[in-house]
């Protein structure tokens, strides 16, 4: 009984499947991990509103005043990161994973809405928009690296919660 191997032709059929099959899984692999790093982007933003909210309790529920951002973390002034970490034991929520760069540089991967500044959070107003917590963004991306999402950057609302949608103009 003789054993039989596998021909040079089967071999490239073999070959040739499981490269197709890899060219198939690699993109959808990127995919997922964007998608992933948007996942814990937005936990971080909800996150640092659990922050914010013990910030607020110790401060007559009056809103901080802090800079937008900076560009650099030695740039002097109150900003977010500086502010708010007295609050968390995870200063890793201050960067968005999808953040490779302005993160590091300047402390956070996150604009805060100076708008906001000292007011105080249970009468909010911010382009009209009185007592429409869930419409009045506190905190953004500070740029869009969301890249498989139709809205690039994700947001903290007032109420607390963080989404990916822009909820200012359309009020969904």
């Amino acid at each position: 009984m003789t054993t039989r191997g596998f021909t040079i032709l089967e071999i490239l059929v073999v070959i040739v499947i499981i490269s197709l099959l890899a060219l198939i899984a690699i993109p959808s692999i990127g995919i997922l991990q964007a998608r992933g790093e948007s996942a814990k982007c937005l936990s971080n933003l909800r996150q640092i509103g659990i922050a914010l909210q013990a910030y607020l309790a110790d401060n007559n529920m009056e809103m901080p005043t802090l800079l937008a951002g900076r560009r650099s973390v030695e740039e002097a002034g109150p900003v977010l990161d500086d502010t708010l970490s007295a609050y968390t034991d995870n200063m890793s929520i201050f960067i968005c994973p999808a953040d490779s760069t302005l993160g590091k540089q300047s402390g956070t991967s996150y604009y805060w809405n100076s708008a906001l500044n000292g007011q105080r959070a249970g009468s909010l107003n911010f382009l009209q928009l009185v007592d429409a917590l869930s419409r009045i963004p506190i905190l953004s991306d500070k740029e869009g690296w969301h890249r498989f999402r139709d809205n690039k950057v994700n947001f903290l609302y007032a109420d607390g919660h963080a989404s990916t949608d822009l909820k200012l103009l359309t009020g969904d």
